[in-house]
């Protein structure tokens, strides 16, 4: 018999700055790690919830960025559960490096990419489960699916459950790094914005009921299309003047 999953918010800075998810089945699942120096602070979250963190499943990591998979080496040491990674972002992952230069959406970006703190190295992570294409995630105790969602970085995923629930990681952020509830923006860096918008099309084709992102409040389909339709506007206008930079093929 399944279990619908529940998809459940843990706050790693602030009440919606960085965000990791508790996805509840037959057992838990987290996604994503954030910062260093995070791994007790989401090992406890999940315990607050009334959930074992021994009985951790899986820890699934939407992207080579250091405030996703910053503490997935720890948060696998304390809880025992295995991370998984796409094989395209496993350079970060086994480094603890970000892909560098970032490559800012806006103004935002351009101030964020002065922080030191997103310059710094993560404790390296070795994925033991690799993420290629679409995966079902129903023997690590949850009715989901991994979901390759390219663009933010090479690696980039997100995870749909079967009740229409979008993990959606860096795909599309809460604007201003959340501050502003259930407003659609990007964050501040892609490593390729049109394949970033193919892929959060894509997943908006699929119909799901609401978005959860990695920076903000959940989001409503509605109006994250209503965005996307306005930022292939302003990408094509970017293109246009020559202004639309991408990270080439690496790795």
């Amino acid at each position: 018999m399944s279990t619908a999953t529940r998809v459940v918010p843990i706050p790693v800075l602030g009440r919606h700055n960085i965000n990791a998810y508790l996805l509840l089945g037959r057992r838990p699942v987290v996604i994503d790690a954030g910062t260093p120096g995070s791994g007790r602070k989401i090992h406890d979250a999940i315990a607050a919830h009334g959930v074992d963190p021994a009985d951790l499943s899986l820890i699934v990591l939407t992207h080579g960025h250091i405030d996703h998979f910053g503490s997935a080496a720890e948060l696998s040491r304390l809880t025992g559960a295995p991370v998984a990674g796409h094989v395209a972002d496993l350079g970060p992952f086994r480094t603890g490096r970000v892909r560098e230069p970032y490559l800012p959406t806006g103004p935002m970006g351009r101030l964020m990419a002065r922080n030191a703190k997103l310059h710094a190295r993560a404790e390296p992570v070795e994925p033991e489960v690799l993420l290629r294409g679409e995966t079902d995630l129903s023997e690590f105790g949850i009715e989901a699916r991994v979901m390759p969602t390219p663009g933010h970085t090479a690696g980039s995923v997100s995870v749909l459950t079967g009740r229409g629930d979008l993990v959606a990681g860096d795909l599309i952020a809460g604007s201003f790094m959340g501050l502003v509830p259930g407003r659609p923006a990007n964050p501040p860096f892609h490593d390729d914005p049109v394949g970033n918008l193919a892929s959060l099309r894509r997943m908006l084709d699929l119909g799901p009921a609401r978005l959860h992102v990695g920076h903000g409040g959940p989001l409503e389909p509605g109006r994250v299309r209503q965005w996307a339709a306005r930022e292939e506007r302003r990408l094509a206008r970017r293109r246009a003047a020559g202004r639309l930079l991408a990270r080439g093929a690496e790795d």
